[in-house]
């Protein structure tokens, strides 16, 4: 087997393991932040080589215990894997830089929630059962409610709350649905389920599609998806700049796992089975765009803007994987990083404008002159740019190539909500950069020039990075697309992988 395979679930659970430990023995800062960089550091070289041998379409299976796969634990890495655990990682290096300006002495543990973050988002890419699935959805979303609460009070402290009633609610419901599964099928391995439904009974589909439909309906909550995003403006726009930024990433496990059931267990071999719940997803996708463009119209302060253009960046997402050409799940997948990259960007600039502009913090609201004003003023433009789709970057070739691969069905809707919706965030973006930079109320000229606020230049580099993706995402379209090609080839012929995950057996044990 190859042990690369579990490595990027491996080293940030170490690494948050010796962060307790240096943290328990009251090392300072320092210590701790070298902890962080270099598990940081070992799991960059271990997603590396893990990209770079799932590049050629090989499927690595890694067996837990030797067990075989239908009776343990088996994790799978295939090229849409790959590509969700290096969207992490470029994600999460930045998000880390920014923290370590100074906010993480502020958290308590919070570098040890960070690594369990990033174990709970691998695991879930790599996961080839099911019910893993759900353990490292757990372990993602207990770290985040740690980074979420840390050094908040009052206001943070209750829309806390409330996000974690949710998440636990919808975890309630993805425990039943996993019981429902295995009482209907007998399994709870991907590969397995994918044959099985394919045969399942007509006395037994009433069930399964029921059992379907309730699993879709908790990874659309977790994705944010109309009706089901009402929590996230609020929880996203409360949460430290470093913390949404990382988040900007959660919304795509639910996403990853739509995509991955819809390929393995709806597609054309499913029988009766056989593209279930696409049309609703599609539809879904559509309002759930054009709601979350009002609300970023709507919206009176700069980060609740942000978390509105997550929830457009999920449903154009959810319209891409519904459609399920190839051409559209390639721009989907092109998408996917960029909107993510984008959106955490945005959360590090509105923080910077934040702590610039005093009392006032993001509202959108005409303030006196904001000190230092010019650089974020630019990082801004060129992250509105960027969100809004506008040529020459990469927001702009994602959405261009998803229209123009849509089909002649579904051209009228989608178009339309696809271009009803970015001319809403322009004009959210452009109203909200008027009011921020621009527009000043009347200064006395007597009066003492503002005192200039203080500019952490590693904050700065961070916001930069992560912009800085975005443009190398532009330059490099042509072979990032090419890869997003073969990934989605490789998706919409599932068997590859299920025969993969199937035959691979155990080295030592033979139950």
């Amino acid at each position: 087997m190859n042990h690369l395979v579990i490595l990027p679930i491996l080293i940030p659970l170490l690494g948050a393991a010796l962060s307790l430990f240096v943290e328990h023995r009251r090392y300072g800062p320092r210590v701790q932040r070298a902890v962080a960089w270099t598990s940081l550091s070992a799991l960059a070289l271990a997603v590396g080589l893990l990209f770079a041998t799932t590049a050629s379409g090989e499927i690595n299976v890694y067996l837990l215990g030797d067990w075989p796969s239908r009776l343990g634990i088996a994790l799978v890495a295939d090229r849409l894997s790959a590509w969700m655990l290096l969207t992490t990682l470029l994600l999460a290096i930045p998000c880390l830089l920014h923290a370590c300006s100074g906010w993480d002495r502020r958290a308590p543990h919070f570098h040890a929630l960070f690594q369990f973050q990033l174990v709970g988002l691998n695991g879930a890419f790599l996961t080839g059962d099911i019910f893993n699935l759900f353990v490292f959805f757990e372990v993602m979303l207990i770290a985040s409610y740690g980074l979420l609460l840390s050094g908040g009070r009052g206001l943070r402290m209750r829309i806390g709350l409330h996000y974690v009633v949710f998440n636990v609610t919808a975890s309630t419901l993805f425990l039943i649905a996993l019981g429902l599964l295995y009482a209907s099928l007998g399994s709870l391995n991907m590969a397995e389920l994918s044959q099985r439904i394919a045969e399942v009974p007509p006395a037994q589909l009433t069930l399964v599609k029921a059992t379907m439909g309730l699993l879709l309906l908790v990874f659309c909550a977790k994705a944010a998806l109309m009706p089901l995003y009402l929590w996230l403006p609020e929880a996203y726009s409360r949460a430290p700049a470093a913390v949404a930024a990382l988040f900007a990433i959660m919304t795509k496990v639910g996403l990853y796992a739509v995509l991955r059931i819809q390929m393995l267990w709806f597609g054309d071999d499913a029988g009766a089975m056989a593209g279930y719940g696409r049309d609703w997803l599609l539809w879904a996708g559509v309002a759930t765009l054009v709601l979350g463009g009002l609300g970023a119209l709507a919206a009176t302060r700069l980060r609740v803007l942000i978390s509105y253009l997550v929830i457009v960046s999920a449903a154009t997402l959810f319209i891409a994987f519904a459609v399920g050409t190839p051409q559209v799940l390639s721009a989907g997948l092109y998408y996917l990083p960029h909107s993510s990259f984008v959106a955490a960007a945005l959360f590090l600039i509105a923080d910077l404008i934040r702590r610039r502009r005093g009392g006032a913090s993001d509202r959108k609201e005409v303030v006196a002159p904001m000190p230092g004003k010019e650089t974020p003023a630019v990082l801004f433009l060129i992250g509105a740019v960027s969100v809004a789709g506008l040529p020459p970057l990469s927001g702009f070739l994602a959405k261009a190539a998803l229209l123009a691969g849509m089909p002649a069905q579904y051209t009228g809707p989608v178009w339309t909500a696809v271009l009803v919706s970015s001319l809403l965030v322009i004009m959210g973006l452009t109203r909200g950069g008027i009011r921020l930079f621009w527009r000043v109320p009347p200064v006395d000229p007597q009066a003492p020039p503002p005192r200039k606020a203080r500019l952490r230049r590693v904050e700065l580099y961070a916001a930069c990075i992560l912009l800085a993706y975005g443009i190398g995402m532009t330059l490099a379209a042509a072979p990032l697309m090419r890869y997003t090609d073969a990934t989605a080839a490789q998706l919409l012929h599932p068997s590859e992988y299920v025969q993969q995950l199937r035959a691979t057996t155990p080295e030592i044990r033979q139950p």
